[in-house]
């Protein structure tokens, strides 16, 4: 069963940068089936949006609002997924998941102050 923590969140400036990182348990990069590992963000009274995501192994896909600014990664060795977010802005604030496959984390919160 995969398990899914994030971490990395916290309060930043407009123009800052954070990483968040999601640290996979149950499943081993590099050896299991990936088929979709990304990012998703949902911000209060909003829907879950998607924001990064690699399908298959594939290239990296990012939201439109976050294109430029935001980059996906995965480091095999340490099992984990990351978001670098830079230039971040107000409108950016939510709580971010990461999803692997069918699994969820339990979210990170972002803030971002004007």
């Amino acid at each position: 069963q995969v398990q899914l923590v994030e971490s990395g969140g916290g309060l930043v400036q407009a123009g800052g940068s954070l990483r968040l990182s999601c640290a996979a348990s149950g499943i081993i990069f590099g050896r299991s089936v990936i088929g979709f590992i990304g990012w998703y963000r949902q911000a209060p009274g909003k829907e879950r949006e998607s924001v990064a995501y690699i399908f298959n192994g594939g290239r990296s896909n990012y939201a439109a609002a976050v294109q430029g600014r935001f980059a996906i990664s995965t480091d095999n060795a340490k099992n984990t997924v990351y978001l670098q977010m830079n230039s971040l802005k107000p409108e950016d604030t939510a709580v971010y998941y990461c999803k692997l496959n069918g699994a969820w984390g339990q979210g990170t919160q972002v803030t971002v102050s004007s």
